[in-house]
């Protein structure tokens, strides 16, 4: 291995091709308003989507407007731009590649992202390409009506996207595609002209000038008129017949059935930005149905719940959606899991390894009838044991039928959670057979499959036939690989025998390959017609679908370039000791939109997907690649002692001229607030912090760490001494001068106070203290059932000492004893700062520590969410086995137990009891029941606790005290937090975590209450 302080700066494919650093360049000098990035890393975070793909291109665009998109591509017709060419992207969620490129990426979700009018009269709304599925739904819901084709990754997908993939979902036998909701588009030509299509009468194509002033625009709405007129008994014998008719362009509906409608924008729709930019679209909106319900049905195998769904379909449902066991499976090792569980109980006796969930939306009185006859006839197939049918349970709640779908919907990256090397891929995932030959098409299926020993998980629209299969490969074994294209291709036959599509739902993509055999010679050249009509010149995300006639065959295909060919050059133990780097499958739940969403508060601040912990994943696997390829050993590297500090000195002062590649890695890490919101959030639980220290640890070796780093660092070791003067320590640390030279000097602004009193001046006296390990051994057993022994934690002791003592007192009222453990450093500040070694040490003295308390069988608890699960997580990844067996409970975990068996308490009726708790990222996501034990504790005491769904308020430990971050924290609060608490009186306002109240405390201007604060004031 080289030895650190001979390693290599890591360079990489940095240098862009010549002509597209020209056209850059020329870009940057025309009145284009956009964003034009050119890191590796933004390439980088562009280079990947949910499929198995991965082409770096050259540079990402973010254009502004419409005019931005017409500069960019009226520039590219020049001829010294010939070869450069485009790929539109929204939320990068295809699964086969859709918008990946080798050439420039054209990112309309950063700023044409706007709802830009909404007309409930005649139910129509008209968005920028850019707007989130689930955003416009927000938008339309207050007028009554939303956007009615529904998918998987709505909280993501743009719906630029959706009207380019012609997307659906769950309902579409009654709601239909995407492109059954077109009204018009608006797009940008090759030429960088634009034409906005809609729907036109013959009349009006004879008078084409009256229609559109655009040339090429004219040319393409004649041309493709006559052509699909012309060729209409071609179109209509090879079109397949199905719900989902999936052809990339639709020749067929671009004419009515009696031909007296033409609107182009059919054939735009679906066509994966081969033929156009689509930058705005007008859309028909549905009502909202005045009531829901479902009816969640239990089988014996997937077998019967697939021969089933024909007939729940005759029962006019509104969707039937199906998955099979190892979904449920995976779904009930997930955070999910717990809001759904009494939703869908288990059969006492047997084993649900199939499930139908059945919607009726509608009118009240006709929803209600469809049940009453369904479950009617349920009852009498389970009494005759007939179907597999184990069981049902109807829903009639909204929320409740929303939480299933989220169960259904988070299925898709659930399978990338299985375990072992093999994942659940993405390739041949969508297949469309007619509903009735569904069960057939899936057994002929399975038996494929199993003939490859292949393990997969299956879900997916049985209403319309469409199928989710995922079978699991691993792309870092070139077998695989290969197997891969195999199954591709036996797909793609299977279902051509069953009157199917291979891509029924996702778009093709680098399948387009397929195209020739589905649709024929005659029909594939008329596709090959239109995409030259379009686009002569082979501009717009080439080699899918089709290339013009003349071009050559398509450049992509199922064998194209794979992320597990870069991956598979990171040796098998490097891979092992990064694992949530590797399983990032590219799935991209990081990008939901939604501000009250506890995932990745960075990413939603920033609207960079370098900070996101997708492309934090993916700058990691590049960096683990380029330190390999220069022959590092990065497990040695990580256990190597750093450099020493003249040298990193040196490395630091040339960092600013000299590019390395772990730069880039370490801006996009540097942004993370560490709160883990992705361990529990993300279906593959990639936990971004974890690699993060370990990056940190790594870098650190090379470079000067910032001052501040080694402040965190020490600062549990520190408090107990400054807090033996707290009056000195805070006239030092909180005056003017001081505040200007710490943010200054270490880049810290609002450093808390400490509590004065303290906590060891609050408790001079009191029983709870002084006890050692000694102490509490000498606690007589049949005593020791009466005593709680809190754990401490740096900041609510030392900054908060009222919460630490009033939980003391809380333990008092309730009858028991407390005892105040000593203060021993937890580590968390330690190990998100990457001091991976220190924290070790720590972390192993704590654990021995509390190993030795907790077998005294006394209860041990914490009152700060953060440190607490600390011990859960951390403690046990750094210290495996030798962390000893202990188990420090929250408060609300502890309470829940002890009320149980408490004495009858009298409430204080003067005192305030109606509460609203406001959760910390870490607590909501790491323990997503904790809201129900709080309104437990408190219901117990006679008052009512509400909760709500916040975002994450931009603290984060000590992320929002950090200078440089100062912004992206206030804005965080102001996304969420903010409006929500001004909304509410504070006094009713409680909040568990330390950082959260001190985030509220700055910007909120009050001090909230800890829950335990509340409870002792009820009694």
């Amino acid at each position: 291995m080289l030895p650190i302080d001979k390693l290599p700066k890591l360079s990489h494919e940095q240098t862009l091709e010549p002509v597209y650093l020209a056209f850059l360049a020329a870009l940057e000098q025309s009145d284009f308003t956009g964003d034009i990035d050119k890191r590796y890393s933004a390439r980088l975070a562009q280079a990947t989507d949910n499929s198995v793909y991965q082409f770096l291109p050259q540079a990402v665009i973010y254009p502004r407007s419409q005019k931005d998109v017409r500069l960019v591509l009226m520039l590219a017709t020049s001829a010294e731009f010939s070869q450069v060419v485009f790929s539109a992207r929204g939320g990068g969620t295809g699964t086969n590649g859709q918008a990946l490129t080798h050439g420039l990426v054209l990112d309309l979700s950063r700023y044409l992202n706007k709802v830009i009018e909404i007309n409930p009269e005649e139910a129509w709304v008209r968005v920028e390409a850019g707007v989130v599925k689930d955003a416009l739904n927000d938008a339309l819901r207050p007028h009554g009506y939303f956007f009615s084709p529904d998918l998987s990754t709505s909280n993501r997908a743009t719906m630029g996207g959706m009207v380019n993939t012609d997307a659906s979902g769950a309902g579409s036998l009654v709601y239909g595609k995407t492109s059954d909701h077109v009204i018009g588009l608006s797009s940008v030509l090759y030429d960088g002209s634009v034409l906005d299509t809609y729907s036109i009468t013959p009349k009006e194509l004879e008078n084409i000038d009256a229609v559109t002033s655009n040339p090429l625009g004219q040319t393409l709405l004649t041309s493709i008129a006559n052509i699909c007129s012309d060729k209409r008994p071609l179109i209509e014998s090879r079109f397949p017949k199905l719900n989902r008719f999936l052809t990339g362009y639709d020749l067929k509906n671009v004419w009515n059935d009696e031909l007296t409608e033409f609107n182009l924008s059919r054939i735009l729709t679906g066509s994966e930005g081969t033929l156009a930019v689509i930058t705005e679209a007008k859309l028909n909106i549905t009502p909202l149905p005045s009531v829901r319900m479902m009816v969640n049905i239990k089988y014996n195998s997937f077998e019967s719940a697939l021969r089933h769904a024909p007939e729940l379909v005759k029962a006019k449902a509104t969707v039937v959606e199906t998955i099979d066991s190892k979904v449920l499976n995976l779904a009930q090792q997930d955070i999910i899991w717990h809001s759904v569980s009494e939703l869908i109980k288990d059969v006492p006796g047997s084993v649900i390894d199939g499930l139908n969930m059945v919607e009726f939306a509608g009118e009240q009185e006709e929803v209600e009838a469809k049940v009453a006859a369904l479950t009617s006839a349920l009852e009498t197939q389970i009494d005759e044991s007939a179907g597999g049918l184990l069981g049902y349970q109807v829903t009639n709640d909204k929320k409740s039928i929303n939480t299933i779908y989220a169960m259904r919907k988070k299925a898709v990256g659930l399978l990338g959670a299985a375990k072992g090397r093999r994942k659940p891929l993405a390739f041949a995932e969508d297949t469309a057979v007619p509903p009735e030959k569904l069960a057939d098409f899936i057994m002929e299926f399975r038996a494929l499959l199993d003939s490859h020993q292949l393990q997969y998980g299956m879900f997916g629209h049985v209403d319309a036939g469409v199928l989710h299969v995922r079978p699991a490969l691993d792309m870092c074994d070139i077998d695989d690989e290969r197997l891969l294209k195999t199954v591709s291709d036996q797909v793609a036959e299977l279902t051509l025998k069953y009157g199917g599509l291979m891509w029924g739902e996702h778009g093709k993509g680098v399948r387009g390959e397929y195209g020739p055999s589905v649709f024929g010679e005659e029909l594939y050249g008329v596709l090959e017609e239109v995409k030259g009509l379009f686009d002569p010149k082979n501009k717009l995300n080439p080699g899918k679908l089709v290339a013009p006639k003349g071009t050559g065959a398509l450049i992509y295909n199922v064998d194209s370039v794979k992320r597990g060919s870069f991956d598979r050059q990171i040796p098998m133990e490097t891979r092992e000791a990064f694992p949530d780097v590797m399983n990032c499958n590219g799935n991209g739940l990081c990008f939901n939109y939604s501000a009250y969403s506890p995932m990745c508060p960075s990413f939603k601040v920033t609207g960079d997907r370098v900070q996101s912990p997708k492309g934090r994943a993916g700058l990691m696997r590049e960096w683990l690649r380029l330190l390999e390829s220069e022959g590092v050993d990065v497990d040695a590297l990580a256990k190597s002692k750093p450099l020493g500090w003249l040298q990193r000195t040196q490395n630091t002062l040339k960092a600013s001229r000299e590019y390395d590649y772990s730069h880039e890695v370490m801006e996009s890490l540097k942004g993370c607030l560490a709160c883990k919101a992705c361990t529990s959030q993300c279906p593959v639980k990639v936990d971004v912090p974890k690699f993060r220290a370990q990056f940190f640890n790594i870098y650190y070796q090379r470079y000067l760490r910032p001052v501040k780093d080694y402040l965190v660092a020490g600062i549990e070791e520190s408090l107990p001494l400054m807090a033996i003067a707290p009056r000195l320590t805070n006239a030092v640390s909180q005056n003017p001068l001081s505040q200007w030279v710490i943010k200054r000097s270490l880049g810290y602004v609002d450093a808390p106070a400490l509590s004065i009193p303290t906590l060891k001046q609050r408790l001079d006296g009191h029983a709870c203290r002084g006890y050692d390990l000694e102490a509490l051994q000498n606690i007589p057993q049949g005593e020791r059932q009466n005593y709680v022994l809190v754990v401490q934690d740096p900041f609510n002791s030392f900054y908060e000492a009222d919460t630490v003592y009033h939980f003391i007192k809380l333990i008092e009222k309730l009858g028991l004893k407390p005892v105040l453990l000593p203060f021993k450093p937890n580590g968390k500040p330690i190990h998100i700062k990457g001091f991976l070694s220190k924290f070790a040490k720590t972390a192993q003295s704590s654990a021995d520590f509390l190993t030795q308390v907790f077998e005294l069988n006394m209860p041990m608890v914490g009152v700060d969410p953060a440190m607490v699960l600390c011990y859960r997580d951390e403690y046990r990844e750094v210290l495996g086995d030798s962390c000893g067996d202990f188990n420090v409970k929250l408060s609300n975990e502890w309470l829940l137990e002890a009320i149980e068996h408490c004495d009858k308490l009298t409430v204080n009726q003067d005192a305030s009891n109606e509460f609203t708790w406001f959760s910390h990222c870490t607590e909501s996501t790491a323990k997503p029941n904790t809201a129900t034990e709080w309104k437990k504790i408190f219901n117990h005491f006679g008052a009512k606790l509400e909760t709500v769904s916040l975002g994450c308020c931009g603290m984060a430990g000590t992320y929002g005290h950090e200078a440089e971050n100062q912004e992206r924290s206030r804005e965080l609060f102001s996304m969420s937090w903010e409006q929500t608490l001004k909304s509410l009186p504070s006094e009713q306002i409680l909040v568990s975590g330390y950082s959260c109240r001190s985030q509220v405390k700055r910007f909120g201007g009050f001090k909230p209450r800890h829950p335990v604060q509340a409870l002792l004031a009820l009694l």
